[in-house]
Protein backbone atom coordinates (compact mmCIF):
# COMPACT_ATOMS: atom_id res chain seq x y z
CA UNK A 1 0.00 0.00 0.00
CA UNK A 2 2.82 2.41 0.81
CA UNK A 3 4.17 1.96 -2.62
CA UNK A 4 0.95 2.96 -4.09
CA UNK A 5 0.72 5.82 -2.22
CA UNK A 6 4.84 6.60 -3.24
CA UNK A 7 3.57 5.92 -6.73
CA UNK A 8 0.12 8.41 -6.54
CA UNK A 9 3.22 11.27 -5.26
CA UNK A 10 5.55 10.65 -8.28
CA UNK A 11 2.68 10.49 -10.72
CA UNK A 12 1.74 14.04 -9.39
CA UNK A 13 5.42 15.13 -9.96
CA UNK A 14 5.92 13.86 -13.68
CA UNK A 15 2.36 15.35 -14.76
CA UNK A 16 3.61 18.42 -13.48
CA UNK A 17 7.06 18.82 -14.78
CA UNK A 18 6.59 16.75 -17.95
CA UNK A 19 5.20 19.43 -20.34
CA UNK A 20 6.82 22.43 -17.92
CA UNK A 21 10.22 23.59 -18.79
CA UNK A 22 11.48 22.30 -15.58
CA UNK A 23 12.68 18.84 -16.19
CA UNK A 24 10.56 15.76 -14.93
CA UNK A 25 14.03 14.07 -14.78
CA UNK A 26 15.49 16.79 -11.91
CA UNK A 27 12.29 16.43 -10.04
CA UNK A 28 11.83 12.85 -9.85
CA UNK A 29 15.58 12.24 -8.78
CA UNK A 30 15.14 14.56 -6.46
CA UNK A 31 12.24 12.46 -5.06
CA UNK A 32 13.79 9.22 -5.39
CA UNK A 33 16.16 10.56 -1.95
CA UNK A 34 12.78 11.25 -0.13
CA UNK A 35 10.39 8.23 -1.25
CA UNK A 36 12.05 5.80 -3.05
CA UNK A 37 9.75 3.00 -4.03
CA UNK A 38 10.24 -0.58 -2.27
CA UNK A 39 11.34 -2.23 -5.44
CA UNK A 40 14.26 -3.89 -7.23
CA UNK A 41 15.98 -1.10 -9.11
CA UNK A 42 15.71 -2.40 -12.35
CA UNK A 43 11.59 -1.84 -11.84
CA UNK A 44 12.41 2.38 -10.06
CA UNK A 45 14.39 2.69 -13.59
CA UNK A 46 11.86 1.56 -15.90
CA UNK A 47 9.05 2.99 -13.88
CA UNK A 48 10.04 6.33 -14.35
CA UNK A 49 10.27 6.52 -17.77
CA UNK A 50 7.30 4.35 -18.34
CA UNK A 51 4.48 7.07 -16.25
CA UNK A 52 5.54 9.13 -19.04
CA UNK A 53 2.94 7.59 -20.96
CA UNK A 54 -0.29 8.84 -18.62
CA UNK A 55 1.45 12.39 -19.51
CA UNK A 56 1.52 11.70 -23.13
CA UNK A 57 -1.94 9.83 -22.94
CA UNK A 58 -3.68 13.61 -21.47
CA UNK A 59 -2.08 15.33 -25.17
CA UNK A 60 -3.66 13.05 -27.08
CA UNK A 61 -6.68 13.74 -25.09
CA UNK A 62 -6.69 17.62 -25.39
CA UNK A 63 -5.41 17.43 -28.80
CA UNK A 64 -7.27 14.53 -30.42
CA UNK A 65 -9.16 16.43 -32.75
CA UNK A 66 -6.39 18.23 -34.04
CA UNK A 67 -3.87 15.24 -34.79
CA UNK A 68 -6.92 13.26 -36.31
CA UNK A 69 -6.49 13.46 -39.90
CA UNK A 70 -9.63 11.57 -40.28
CA UNK A 71 -11.61 13.90 -38.54
CA UNK A 72 -14.97 14.12 -40.51
CA UNK A 73 -15.51 17.98 -39.03
CA UNK A 74 -12.57 18.94 -40.94
CA UNK A 75 -12.37 19.93 -44.80
CA UNK A 76 -10.22 18.41 -47.08
CA UNK A 77 -7.37 21.49 -46.18
CA UNK A 78 -7.45 20.80 -42.75
CA UNK A 79 -6.83 17.13 -43.54
CA UNK A 80 -3.88 18.02 -45.33
CA UNK A 81 -2.71 20.10 -42.85
CA UNK A 82 -3.01 17.53 -40.15
CA UNK A 83 -0.89 15.14 -42.15
CA UNK A 84 1.43 17.67 -42.96
CA UNK A 85 1.85 18.32 -39.18
CA UNK A 86 2.39 14.45 -38.41
CA UNK A 87 5.00 14.22 -41.08
CA UNK A 88 6.82 17.58 -39.79
CA UNK A 89 6.85 15.42 -36.15
CA UNK A 90 8.14 12.31 -37.92
CA UNK A 91 11.20 14.70 -39.44
CA UNK A 92 11.35 16.74 -36.06
CA UNK A 93 12.05 12.57 -33.82
CA UNK A 94 14.80 11.95 -36.41
CA UNK A 95 17.82 13.12 -34.94
CA UNK A 96 16.81 11.69 -31.50
CA UNK A 97 16.33 8.61 -33.09
CA UNK A 98 19.57 8.72 -35.17
CA UNK A 99 22.05 9.83 -31.53
CA UNK A 100 19.68 8.70 -28.75
CA UNK A 101 19.27 5.27 -29.52
CA UNK A 102 23.12 3.77 -29.75
CA UNK A 103 23.56 6.36 -26.47
CA UNK A 104 20.48 5.07 -24.71
CA UNK A 105 22.86 2.85 -22.33
CA UNK A 106 25.84 4.47 -22.58
CA UNK A 107 23.79 8.55 -21.13
CA UNK A 108 21.58 5.77 -18.26
CA UNK A 109 24.92 4.38 -17.14
CA UNK A 110 27.20 7.94 -16.83
CA UNK A 111 24.97 11.09 -17.14
CA UNK A 112 21.90 10.09 -14.49
CA UNK A 113 24.00 11.61 -11.15
CA UNK A 114 23.14 14.22 -9.61
CA UNK A 115 26.03 16.37 -10.64
CA UNK A 116 25.05 16.22 -14.54
CA UNK A 117 21.06 17.11 -13.49
CA UNK A 118 22.18 19.77 -11.46
CA UNK A 119 24.23 21.37 -14.29
CA UNK A 120 21.74 20.82 -16.53
CA UNK A 121 19.19 22.71 -14.23
CA UNK A 122 21.56 25.34 -13.91
CA UNK A 123 22.89 26.19 -17.47
CA UNK A 124 19.46 25.95 -19.48
CA UNK A 125 17.52 28.24 -16.58
CA UNK A 126 20.21 30.82 -17.50
CA UNK A 127 19.79 30.17 -20.77
CA UNK A 128 15.82 30.75 -20.63
CA UNK A 129 16.62 33.81 -18.86
CA UNK A 130 19.12 35.10 -21.37
CA UNK A 131 16.50 34.38 -24.45
CA UNK A 132 13.80 35.60 -23.00
CA UNK A 133 15.87 38.92 -22.70
CA UNK A 134 17.12 38.33 -26.60
CA UNK A 135 13.10 37.51 -27.43
CA UNK A 136 11.76 40.85 -26.17
CA UNK A 137 13.59 42.51 -28.52
CA UNK A 138 12.21 40.77 -31.29
CA UNK A 139 9.13 39.94 -32.80
CA UNK A 140 8.30 35.94 -33.51
CA UNK A 141 8.49 35.07 -37.46
CA UNK A 142 6.11 32.14 -36.81
CA UNK A 143 2.27 32.54 -35.14
CA UNK A 144 1.01 30.25 -37.06
CA UNK A 145 1.56 26.14 -36.25
CA UNK A 146 0.60 25.11 -39.75
CA UNK A 147 3.19 27.76 -41.92
CA UNK A 148 5.87 25.37 -39.52
CA UNK A 149 8.56 24.12 -42.13
CA UNK A 150 10.10 21.14 -42.85
CA UNK A 151 13.38 22.73 -42.00
CA UNK A 152 12.46 24.46 -39.09
CA UNK A 153 10.98 21.44 -37.80
CA UNK A 154 14.04 19.20 -38.36
CA UNK A 155 15.99 21.96 -35.94
CA UNK A 156 13.54 22.12 -33.31
CA UNK A 157 14.23 18.04 -33.39
CA UNK A 158 18.30 18.88 -33.27
CA UNK A 159 16.99 20.85 -30.01
CA UNK A 160 15.53 17.88 -28.70
CA UNK A 161 18.80 16.00 -28.63
CA UNK A 162 20.37 18.25 -25.96
CA UNK A 163 17.14 16.41 -23.60
CA UNK A 164 18.91 13.03 -23.47
CA UNK A 165 20.79 14.60 -20.98
CA UNK A 166 19.18 14.44 -18.02
CA UNK A 167 17.81 17.65 -16.28
CA UNK A 168 18.14 19.10 -19.47
CA UNK A 169 14.07 19.04 -19.77
CA UNK A 170 12.40 18.50 -23.46
CA UNK A 171 9.73 20.69 -23.70
CA UNK A 172 12.49 23.42 -22.28
CA UNK A 173 15.30 22.44 -25.14
CA UNK A 174 12.41 22.20 -28.11
CA UNK A 175 10.51 25.23 -26.87
CA UNK A 176 13.76 27.45 -26.56
CA UNK A 177 14.72 25.69 -29.55
CA UNK A 178 11.56 26.98 -31.54
CA UNK A 179 11.93 30.60 -30.28
CA UNK A 180 15.31 31.07 -31.21
CA UNK A 181 14.40 29.77 -34.83
CA UNK A 182 11.73 32.55 -34.62
CA UNK A 183 8.93 30.56 -33.95
CA UNK A 184 6.19 32.49 -31.36
CA UNK A 185 5.75 31.03 -27.53
CA UNK A 186 2.55 29.28 -28.34
CA UNK A 187 3.49 27.87 -31.44
CA UNK A 188 7.41 26.63 -29.80
CA UNK A 189 4.92 25.25 -26.89
CA UNK A 190 2.03 23.17 -28.97
CA UNK A 191 4.99 21.59 -31.25
CA UNK A 192 6.72 20.94 -28.23
CA UNK A 193 3.53 18.73 -27.19
CA UNK A 194 3.14 17.48 -30.31
CA UNK A 195 6.56 16.06 -30.80
CA UNK A 196 6.53 14.23 -27.08
CA UNK A 197 3.89 11.92 -28.47
CA UNK A 198 6.24 9.83 -30.67
CA UNK A 199 9.46 10.84 -28.63
CA UNK A 200 8.13 9.50 -25.09
CA UNK A 201 6.32 6.69 -26.44
CA UNK A 202 9.74 5.55 -28.23
CA UNK A 203 11.32 6.01 -24.65
CA UNK A 204 8.70 4.28 -22.68
CA UNK A 205 8.32 1.76 -24.99
CA UNK A 206 12.10 1.05 -25.13
CA UNK A 207 12.42 1.33 -21.52
CA UNK A 208 9.68 -1.54 -21.34
CA UNK A 209 11.15 -3.88 -23.94
CA UNK A 210 14.42 -3.75 -22.05
CA UNK A 211 13.08 -4.20 -18.67
CA UNK A 212 11.28 -7.05 -20.33
CA UNK A 213 13.59 -8.99 -22.34
CA UNK A 214 16.10 -8.76 -19.77
CA UNK A 215 14.16 -11.46 -18.05
CA UNK A 216 11.90 -9.14 -15.68
CA UNK A 217 8.54 -10.13 -14.65
CA UNK A 218 5.95 -7.80 -12.80
CA UNK A 219 5.48 -9.42 -9.30
CA UNK A 220 3.20 -8.33 -6.65
CA UNK A 221 2.21 -5.18 -6.73
CA UNK A 222 4.10 -3.96 -9.34
CA UNK A 223 1.63 -3.67 -12.04
CA UNK A 224 -0.06 -1.69 -9.68
CA UNK A 225 2.18 0.43 -8.65
CA UNK A 226 3.22 1.15 -12.79
CA UNK A 227 -0.79 1.70 -13.62
CA UNK A 228 -1.05 3.92 -10.82
CA UNK A 229 1.73 6.44 -11.87
CA UNK A 230 0.75 6.51 -15.28
CA UNK A 231 -3.21 6.96 -14.11
CA UNK A 232 -2.19 10.06 -11.77
CA UNK A 233 0.32 11.70 -14.36
CA UNK A 234 -2.15 11.60 -17.20
CA UNK A 235 -4.82 13.48 -14.99
CA UNK A 236 -2.45 16.02 -13.61
CA UNK A 237 -0.63 16.27 -16.85
CA UNK A 238 -3.89 17.15 -18.61
CA UNK A 239 -4.21 20.08 -15.55
CA UNK A 240 -0.61 20.91 -16.33
CA UNK A 241 -0.85 21.10 -19.95
CA UNK A 242 -4.01 23.70 -19.94
CA UNK A 243 -2.24 25.73 -17.52
CA UNK A 244 1.16 26.07 -19.39
CA UNK A 245 -1.53 27.09 -22.84
CA UNK A 246 -2.70 29.70 -21.20
CA UNK A 247 -0.05 30.93 -19.58
CA UNK A 248 2.43 31.33 -22.53
CA UNK A 249 -0.59 33.79 -23.96
CA UNK A 250 0.34 36.53 -21.39
CA UNK A 251 3.84 35.46 -19.71
CA UNK A 252 7.30 34.61 -20.69
CA UNK A 253 9.29 31.83 -19.33
CA UNK A 254 11.37 33.83 -16.87
CA UNK A 255 9.99 32.17 -14.02
CA UNK A 256 10.64 28.64 -15.20
CA UNK A 257 14.37 29.61 -15.60
CA UNK A 258 15.04 30.86 -12.11
CA UNK A 259 13.02 28.16 -10.75
CA UNK A 260 15.48 25.79 -12.53
CA UNK A 261 18.29 27.49 -11.26
CA UNK A 262 17.13 27.16 -7.77
CA UNK A 263 15.88 23.42 -8.06
CA UNK A 264 20.10 23.03 -8.91
CA UNK A 265 20.79 24.22 -6.35
CA UNK A 266 18.72 22.16 -4.46
CA UNK A 267 20.03 19.19 -6.10
CA UNK A 268 23.38 20.10 -5.64
CA UNK A 269 22.74 20.28 -1.33
CA UNK A 270 21.09 17.24 -1.09
CA UNK A 271 23.27 14.88 -3.82
CA UNK A 272 26.21 16.70 -1.71
CA UNK A 273 24.47 15.67 1.75
CA UNK A 274 23.17 11.79 0.47
CA UNK A 275 26.49 10.86 -1.23
CA UNK A 276 28.40 11.26 1.95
Amino acid sequence: MLDIIKAIILGIIEGITEFLPISSTGHLYLADYFIKLDQPTSFINMFMVVIQLGAILSVILIYFNKLNPFAPSKSHKEQQQTWQLWFKVIIAVIPSVIIGLPLNDWLDEHMTTWQVIATTLIVYGILFIILEDYYEKKKPSLVDLNKLSYKMAFFIGCFQVLSLIPGTSRSGATIMGAMLLGASRYVSTEFSFFLAIPTMFGASLLKLGKYVMGGHAFVGNQLAVLLVGMLVSFVVAYISIKFLLKYVQTHNFKPFGWYRIILGIVVIIVGTIFAR
